[in-house]
């Protein structure tokens, strides 16, 4: 999630921990702590890693559960020995520092990105993708508790405040699962009596909303992309299909850099040629026919695919005011606001 969001979260969970007389403190430890975990920013930039490293390397090591646990217990015993406040109510402390780092990387995990919370283990990263990465609804209450924190300090009807906000942060985490299996179950009905009823795929929710859902199925010749209101659709989903370069796909499946790729990001990937090379992009973070994460990965020389340094290429933002607009006249309306983009069929028909 945003910065301002892990940092509320991680002030809040810590000020809920310990006592009245030390909320400000838990405030400001715990907002330190919430962002600790994307520091990792910093040594990667620093490394000379080509774009796809840096990207499967990003909420590795500082994500996993079992360093912010090691780390948190030092660190508690680090301030145990020199500050008054832990020293005074050690137990208390212990919750708020492990607290403020481990639901940072809990909370990553229900976005598409991946976060591998069991690293060290080779398993690929968790995504659960229940929740934009930035979505208002989630962080307003925690931001309020906060608030209400700084303001009041010790008084008893700050508990109150910050209860409320963690409350019915958790409780919009909750509606963001629930919505995300009725959308899967809209998809399987739609997909069920098709060879595509067992493909991969994976569903998430448009920017800023739990109530608009986008939704991608692989296909032997590229992908099916559609979106789902849980507010204005009901029965089947409608698909469009998009293709994909597969057969070039196969033929670098070898290299370093996509097999990073596909470790990351579960295979859900666009390949096209352009200029001579092989651009691939993470189908999981954007919006047809603009992806976020786009790698040149080889150059074709004399008919055959050359592996190269991995090179990122830049995502066009191109009428963002016009597609969040688009966007919020979907959620309210079964029928998409205008044509979806790219080439290909319509599958599944209109959502009733």
């Amino acid at each position: 999630m945003d910065s301002l969001t892990q940092i509320v979260l991680g002030a809040s969970v810590a000020a809920l921990a310990v006592p009245g007389p030390h909320r400000r403190k838990a405030v400001a430890v715990g907002a330190a702590l919430g962002t600790f975990p994307d520091l990792d920013v910093i040594p990667l930039a620093m490394m000379d890693v080509d774009p796809v490293r840096y990207m499967v390397w990003h909420r590795g090591i500082t994500h996993s559960f079992l360093f912010l646990a090691v780390f948190g217990a030092g660190l508690w015993w680090l301030l145990s020995r020199v500050w008054t406040p832990v020293r005074e109510d050690p137990r208390a402390w212990l919750w708020a520092i492990q607290l403020a780092l481990l639901t940072h990387p809990l909370l990553d995990a229900l976005t598409v990105y991946g976060t591998q919370l069991w690293w060290p283990l080779p398993l690929s990263p968790t995504m659960w993708s229940s929740v934009f990465i930035i979505d208002p609804l989630y962080t307003l209450p925690l931001l309020v508790g906060v608030i209400a924190t700084l303001a009041g300090g010790a008084r008893a009807w700050v508990r109150s405040f910050l209860l409320a906000g963690v409350v019915l942060s958790s409780a919009y985490l909750g509606w963001s699962l629930a919505a995300k299996a009725l959308v899967e179950r809209a998809v399987s009905r739609t997909l069920v009596d098709t060879p595509l009823h067992d493909a991969p795929r994976f569903s998430v929710p448009m920017p800023f909303n739990t109530l608009l859902w986008r939704v991608v199925v692989m296909t032997p010749e590229g992908y099916l992309e559609g979106q789902y209101s849980v507010v204005a659709d009901r029965g089947r989903v409608r698909f469009d299909a998009h293709p994909s370069d597969v057969g070039a796909l196969h033929e670098v499946g070898g290299f370093e850099a996509v097999q990073r790729l596909h470790w990351f990001n579960r295979g859900f990937m666009r390949a096209r040629e352009h200029d001579d090379r092989l651009v691939l992009s993470d189908l999981r973070m954007g919006l047809e026919p603009h992806y976020t994460f786009n790698f040149a990965v080889a150059e074709r020389v004399d008919g055959a695919w050359v592996e190269i340094e991995p090179e990122q290429i830049r995502w066009r933002r191109e009428d963002v005011g016009g597609q969040l607009a688009a966007m919020w006249r979907r959620i309210w309306s079964a029928e998409p606001a205008e044509p979806s983009p790219g080439p290909g069929s319509s599958v599944g028909g209109p959502a009733q």
